[in-house]
């Protein structure tokens, strides 16, 4: 980081932060008090960064949480870290914790002396703040009110807080080398975390990362209507495309990685732990080939001439394969857990797409396996038994299922959201909503059995569900009237 030749604050005064993007209405039709909205969210993950409402000039004497004394503990031995590193930061609370990090909620206190480009919430608070008073050169007297003394304009400024995340010494340094660098290359992209600083004391690797303002999902998800649900996918999908641009593959699709803000109508995409780059650690896989060759060696293969057995064989002798199964369970794609060695980005649009379906029926978690084998049963309800086969087929295994309440066609998309939603049903109960059915029709779009069919972030954006409207300005221009 580089250092500024004087702080914000002395060289311009008058930029206090204050935050005057317009407001929206969801939040006041979803019923949500402030405190509800701006509720600091404990996950338990881990991975995914909360945010409180930010103090404005007159709360600035607002009370911290009260916190844990073990929690205190922890704080102060990372407070004790920074100062040995000579950097300032107000510890305030934990807001996460899980398998591989916790993270916590600190107040910059060197701020003004940094150069901050990763600072969404500043750069638009300044495009709608007045330019400086310019001083006077005359002998007149100067008002108070005309100059702002820098000082107590810089004690007035909205505190600027970050998330710090302290990453376990049982992690990998490799996956831990993989995270920042794919943060590194991802800097400046739309609608994604960036990376502030990392730093490594004795064999604990601490990341510093913006801290942003969002609501929890389970608050909003079912208030939210078929245009709410359209700002909400464009501003994933906009994250998404710039990160498979880059040849990356989150892993981690879900809505805790997604901090939205419904007032602002803006997300932004956290917790690269999982990711990795699309072709690494991969091999040849059936799904791969060309459709008439893939049908020649599936008709071909003994798995489909041969009957299935019932039950395990004793004596296995077929290989073992191996392949990335990381993600979260309700959100894994299927070519992930039929272990597929060839998975593309198309594993986060299917994740993308649970949580479109999750919005549409109303119903979080939709997906609730406890292992891959419940999961791959949970699809298989939806989608039917031999949609199923011919998924699994696609990467050169079997399913096979002997419940019966699976039929073997399953439901279209369209049903099951009606059956789950009966509020976003006409009155005769019998159809869904225009808006709903287009929504279903883009969602059946990203919830495709078959990643080679299965939509990309890019296309999605170019889609007609999702692609903004532009109104032409057809008014006559004022030198034609005159």
């Amino acid at each position: 980081m580089a250092k500024r030749p004087a702080p914000i604050a002395e060289r311009n005064p008058f930029l206090t932060g204050i935050d005057l993007a317009p407001v929206t209405s969801l939040s006041e039709k979803l019923g949500l008090s402030p405190e509800m909205r701006y509720e600091e969210q404990h996950n338990t993950d881990g991975e995914g960064l909360s945010e409180e409402p930010q103090r404005s000039v007159d709360e600035s004497d607002e009370e911290e949480p009260e916190v844990d004394e073990s929690v205190q503990e922890e704080m102060a031995k990372l407070e004790d870290t920074f100062q040995e590193r000579g950097l300032k930061y107000r510890m305030i609370d934990r807001i996460g914790e899980g398998t591989f990090s916790t993270v916590y909620k600190a107040e910059d206190l060197h701020y003004e002396y940094y150069q901050n480009e990763w600072d969404i919430e500043f750069k638009d608070a300044t495009k709608w703040m007045s330019p400086p008073f310019k001083r006077r050169r005359d002998n007149e007297s100067q008002s108070s009110t005309t100059l702002v003394d820098s000082q107590s304009q810089r004690r007035q400024r909205q505190p600027r807080y970050v998330a710090i995340k302290k990453i376990y010494v049982t992690s990998s340094p490799i996956r831990i080398q993989n995270e920042l660098e794919l943060l590194h290359d991802l800097r400046g992209c739309k609608a994604v975390c960036p990376l502030i600083t990392a730093f490594r004391h004795q064999d604990q690797v601490v990341a510093i990362l913006p801290h942003f303002r969002h609501q929890d999902f389970r608050l909003f998800y079912r208030g939210m209507t078929v245009p709410d649900i359209k700002v909400y996918f464009r501003s994933l999908f906009e994250a998404l495309a710039a990160v498979h641009k880059h040849g990356i593959i989150h892993r981690d699709i879900k809505p805790t990685n997604f901090l939205y803000d419904i007032d602002r109508q803006r997300g932004v995409l956290v917790d690269f732990g999982l990711a990795e780059r699309e072709g690494n650690d991969s091999s040849h896989c059936l799904c791969q080939d060309h459709p008439s060759s893939r049908k020649t060696k599936i008709e071909s293969s003994k798995a489909r001439n041969q009957p299935i057995p019932i039950g395990y064989p004793k004596n296995d002798q077929r290989p073992s394969r191996r392949a990335n199964r990381a993600g979260t369970r309700g959100f894994r794609a299927p070519e992930v857990l039929l272990k597929c060695t060839a998975q593309t980005t198309k594993i986060d649009v299917w994740s993308v797409g649970v949580i479109m379906l999750t919005m549409l029926a109303q119903r979080f978690p939709f997906f609730n396996s406890a292992d891959d084998i419940e999961a791959m049963i949970e699809i298989a309800t939806i989608f039917g038994q031999l949609r199923m086969r011919q998924c699994a087929m696609l990467h050169g295994t079997v399913f096979e299922c002997t419940i019966p309440t699976i039929g073997k066609h399953g439901f279209s998309l369209s049903q099951i959201v009606q059956w789950s939603a009966s509020t976003r049903t006409s009155d005769d109960g019998e159809d869904l909503d225009p808006e709903v059915r287009e929504a279903v029709k883009f969602l059946e779009l990203c919830l495709e059995l078959d990643p080679r069919k299965r939509i990309s972030a890019r296309t999605a954006l170019a889609s007609d569900f999702l692609v903004e409207q532009t109104f032409s300005d057809t008014e006559p221009d004022e030198m034609d009237v005159l």
